[in-house]
Formats: C-alpha cells, structure tokens, sequence
C-alpha cells in the first residue's frame, strides 16, 4: 500500500525573501539627505545655471556640478580626481539624479571656471535667499579677518586684477617677509551663521616699500 504523497511544506517569509533578493547595494547617507534639501531650498543649483547659463549638456548643468561638488565638501571632501569615487560610494545618484562617471575632474574644473568670475554674484544672490528662506536676522553682523602668507615671487603682472592680489602686507602671523592674502568673514549675531565672505589685498608695509625702491 502506498503512502500518500504529502504537499511541500509553505516557505517562511524570511526563505521567500531571501530567494527573491538576488543583489544588495550598499551606498552611504551620511548627511546627505540633509545637504540635499537646503541646496533644494537654497535653489543653488538654479541660480549657478541663472548667472552661468550655457552649461547644459546631455548629461548635467554647472549648477547641479557646483550642488554636488558642495554636497562632496560638506560630507567627505576629496580631491577633483576622487569625487566621482566619493559619489559611486555616497547616494548621490539618488539624490542629486547625477551619475557619479559625469563627477570628472575636467567637467568638476570646467563650471568651477565658468563661476569663477561670478563668485560674488552667486554667494550674494544665495546669502540673500538663505536669510529670506530661514529668517536669519542680519541686524548685527560680526566680521574677522585673517592672514594667509605664502611663498613665492608671485609678480603683479602675472597675477589678474579681477581678483585678489598677492602681496606684502601686515599679517597675523607677523611674517612681513612674506606676501601674503586677506580673507575675512561675516556672521549672524543670532548663531554664527556665516552671511558674507571676501579677501583683499594686503597693503604694503613701509619698510618693504623702502626696500623695494
């Protein structure tokens, strides 16, 4: 006499979804979600390709290039040539909607070119939407400069004028041996929010002016 066949017993959930799981990617949040919703807010990316226009291409705008190379600054900071490691490590793809292969150093080079000559009008243009955004109160700014010497002939005429010269002055360090560069840097009295940020050029001293003669 046969035994009657008995009907397989019903997989567990957890065996069902172990079958049907066939691959797993594992990228990292970090801040990112974080960074992602204030430059959204912020528009950044809108207001590069507004003040830059001409950057469009098949794959990505100067403004999403300069949105994701912030993202890169304020979670993992790497060289050029690593952030499009950084962004196949990091969710940024998910994010941003950016492949990390368009994360070149060339094209990372190419919009910090193109914004290069509109920095104040692209960090004027998002401080303003940064305090109208978030009420940040500017009634009372406190601002401090520092020094950065460096070494190096450094001629006038190689450097351009459009930008901060590099030149002697009267650094912190007390180092008038050395040419140096001023930067300075505005915050918020309600938190140390930072609203504005320059560099100048540093005024000769008279004893290298004398001996420059």
């Amino acid at each position: 006499m046969s035994k009657p066949s008995r009907s397989p017993r019903p997989r567990s959930q957890r065996q069902r979804f172990e079958v049907a799981v066939t691959s797993v990617v594992e990228k990292r949040l970090g801040a990112l979600p974080v960074v992602s919703e204030f430059t959204r807010r912020l528009d950044l990316a809108g207001i590069v390709d507004e003040v830059c226009p001409g950057g469009a291409s098949a794959h990505v705008t100067h403004g999403q290039v300069i949105e994701a190379l912030v993202a890169n600054r304020l979670t993992s900071p790497a060289p050029l040539v690593r952030v499009g490691d950084w962004a196949r490590t990091w969710a940024v793809e998910e994010l941003f909607g950016i492949e990390a292969g368009v994360l070149n150093d060339d094209r990372l080079a190419r919009a910090l070119d193109v914004i290069a000559p509109q920095l104040e009008t692209i960090a004027g243009t998002v401080g303003a939407g940064a305090i109208s955004e978030f009420g940040i109160d500017v009634s009372r700014l406190h601002w401090d400069m520092t020094s950065m010497s460096v070494h190096g002939a450094y001629p006038a005429e190689d450097q351009d004028d459009n930008f901060p010269v590099i030149s002697y002055g009267h650094p912190k360090d007390r180092r008038t041996d050395l040419k140096q560069i001023q930067a300075g840097l505005a915050v918020s009295a309600d938190g140390g929010i930072p609203v504005h940020a320059g560099s100048s050029t540093g005024l000769r001293p008279k004893s290298a002016r004398s001996s420059a003669r």
